[in-house]
């Protein structure tokens, strides 16, 4: 049985499920300026953006290193975090606007495996800056694989949540040679498609000019109906949208043939009550598709299942882990 959650695990719990992704919001936020490249909207923007990150970075363990790694497309910042075990080193994708503090409550339990390397995604509100256009999924799978190049270790277990398990199952997709294991956590597009009535819904939260209100009722309405006021990580994903401009292509749904061609072991964890897409139709997909997967439906969970369930996600990533180093 899932221990109580803690003070910052029930804080978390309620605006992880913002981390999404869906292609209506990229089209609206890429119709915003002529600009190639993500960026700010103004110095005051990302000001507050930022002191927002500094608030909810308070949450995690201090990192023992800090990154700023050169790929062809920009700067990608990249946290290492000191693990107790001795497993080949974990690394998290984000979701949609979240950057690394949505980790916050997963860290203590992931850090038993071994290190944790944490990315802020390149286009998205964070500490990584864009420099060049990114304009197709082969662009999301180099700069990606071009950050785990330059990291001191060969290989790692690759973990993404939301559009963090696109991103990852992208890049396996496109250049696998460093990824030894990789778990999607209710990863967007990629078993089952987006519904209507969320892409719908999403198309006021795009829109910066529209009361904050407008964003907390649709981050509230991805995470199950929680509270999103007043926490950091809520306050810090609501900064990110309203004053960050993406300039990202639509991520292509990723197709039962492309997953059935993953020869890495995969971890699939979908939430049952997630509004990224029909949980039914995910499971089936990956378990009929993954040729080494194991997948675990989460009946209860969210969109917010990274924070909802910290310490059963943390078991099941460190058995698969353990299972297949």
């Amino acid at each position: 049985m899932e221990a109580s959650p803690t003070k910052v695990q029930r804080r978390y719990l309620r605006v992880v499920g913002v981390t999404l992704t869906i292609g209506v919001v990229a089209v609206a936020f890429a119709l915003r300026s002529p600009s190639p490249v993500g960026h700010w909207n103004s110095a005051a923007s990302e000001d507050r953006f930022l002191a927002a990150y500094d608030r909810a970075f308070e949450d995690l363990p201090d990192p023992a290193e800090t990154l700023d790694i050169r790929t062809d497309y920009g700067i990608v910042r990249v946290y290492r975090f000191e693990g107790t075990g001795t497993s080949t080193p974990l690394f998290l994708l984000p979701g949609r606007s979240s950057a690394t503090p949505v980790w916050a409550a997963n860290l203590p339990g992931l850090l038993t495996i071994g290190d944790v390397y944490t990315v802020d995604l390149l286009g998205e509100p964070g500490r990584s800056i864009q420099e060049r256009p990114i304009s197709s999924d082969e662009d999301q799978a180099t700069w990606l694989d071009q950050t785990l190049d330059a990291l001191p270790t060969g290989r790692v277990h690759l973990v993404g949540l939301s559009i963090g398990g696109w991103t990852a199952a992208n890049l396996a997709l496109h250049q696998s040679a460093h990824i030894a294991t990789l778990t999607l956590i209710d990863p967007a597009r990629v078993f089952a498609d987006i519904p209507w009535g969320t892409a719908i819904r999403a198309l006021p939260a795009a829109v910066p000019w529209l009361p904050k209100s407008w964003r907390d009722g649709f981050n509230s309405y991805t995470a199950g109906g929680a509270e999103v006021q007043d926490v950091p990580i809520a306050d810090m994903i609501e900064a990110g949208m309203q004053g960050y401009s993406l300039k990202l292509p639509q991520p292509t749904r990723i197709t039962e043939e492309q997953l059935g061609t993953l020869g890495m072991p995969v971890l699939a964890v979908i939430a049952g009550r997630s509004v990224m897409h029909d949980a039914t139709d995910a499971v089936a997909t990956a378990v009929e598709a993954l040729r080494n997967g194991t997948v675990r439906l989460y009946p209860d969970a969210s969109h917010a299942i990274n924070g909802e369930y910290p310490d059963r996600l943390r078991d099941d990533i460190a058995d698969f882990v353990a299972r297949n180093s």
